[in-house]
């Protein structure tokens, strides 16, 4: 094995060895100060779930070179709706396929608003981002009590477990894994994100490739959304506020490549969500406070994304 080969193997894993890292510090740390670190893994657990949910459907945008910042004011939607659906059908179920249609209408609204007006996916969603935010106070206003749209807290009781919520994860991970790696549709957006010009005069469909990743992303976003209103079940302007920003950095902190492409990875949401909540547990243990901990959070992602454009600096094809 070559030293660019040992190079490229070594940056590949540095993700995974990070999250290993982390979380052994997080054991002997949580240890040493007498810390509940089984109570701390649970608390992990729940705030890295739904990042991890929302951040492996949005692989597939990100696959084909683009990003979508309306995430969390779709998961803020998508719950919310759904939350009203319940107080009306009192059926968890019929909730969470409520949550999942409504971010599957977002995502495809997006990509037709995309194509129609042949603008860059992310400049439909920036503007998306101002009308869902804007829906999400309406909502509240109309069917809430003017801060809070709320159900029942018994109703999400037997729901809010770790067991439940890992099933989930767990189900819809393997989902995407078995289309981003064994169909020809995880290969076709690989294709289109590393050279988008050559995959069209190859035949593949733009409109079609990103009509399924945003498809993909938002039964993401509609779990998170579900997941959401089960760990939280009164629902406020500021739910999901954080969780647009916290997927780019979850998969940038997974080594998900920013120009996409042929170096996409679907596991790097997992470990990137995971590996920032842990992140942050730690920072907490260190008594830091919140401004210091985005700084170090910060600092972090920029060395993250140097580690992983290092080796393709100057190879990247014009867009």
């Amino acid at each position: 094995m070559g030293k660019a080969n040992i190079k490229k193997y070594v940056l590949n894993l540095a993700p995974a060895f990070g999250l290993v890292a982390l979380f052994v510090a997080f054991l002997v740390l949580g240890t040493w100060k007498d810390i509940n670190v089984a109570y701390g893994l649970k608390s992990i657990l729940n705030q890295s779930i739904v990042v991890a949910v929302v951040a492996t459907g949005a692989i597939f945008i990100y696959t084909l070179g683009s990003f979508d910042i309306s995430l969390g004011a779709s998961t803020a939607v998508s719950a919310l709706i759904g939350a009203m659906v319940y107080n009306r059908t009192e059926s968890i179920w019929v909730m969470l396929f409520v949550c999942i249609g409504v971010a599957v209408f977002v995502g495809l609204f997006n990509s037709v608003l995309a194509s129609v007006f042949n603008l860059p996916v992310f400049v439909t969603t920036i503007a998306m981002l101002s009308f869902l935010n804007a829906l999400v106070l309406l909502l509240i206003n109309i069917n809430g009590t003017g801060s809070e749209i709320a159900i029942p807290a018994p109703a999400v009781v037997p729901y809010n477990t770790v067991e439940f919520k890992m099933v989930l994860l767990i189900g819809f991970f393997l989902l995407c894994v078995f289309i981003f790696s064994f169909t020809k549709i995880g290969r076709k957006q690989k294709f289109q994100g590393g050279n988008p010009l050559c995959a069209k005069l190859s035949g593949i469909s733009e409109k079609k490739m990103a009509i399924i990743a945003f498809v993909m992303s938002g039964i993401g976003v509609g779990l998170g959304a579900f997941l959401s209103i089960i760990y939280a079940p009164t629902l406020t302007k500021n739910t999901a506020s954080s969780v647009g920003m916290d997927v780019i950095i979850a998969i940038v902190f997974g080594g998900m490549p920013v120009s996409g492409g042929a170096r996409s990875k679907i596991y790097a949401a997992m470990i990137g969500a995971f590996s920032m909540t842990i992140l942050g547990q730690l920072m907490v243990m260190f008594n830091l406070n919140s401004g210091i901990g985005q700084m170090v959070k910060a600092v972090i992602f920029l060395l993250v994304v140097f580690l992983a454009t290092s080796d393709q600096r100057g190879k990247l094809l014009p867009r």
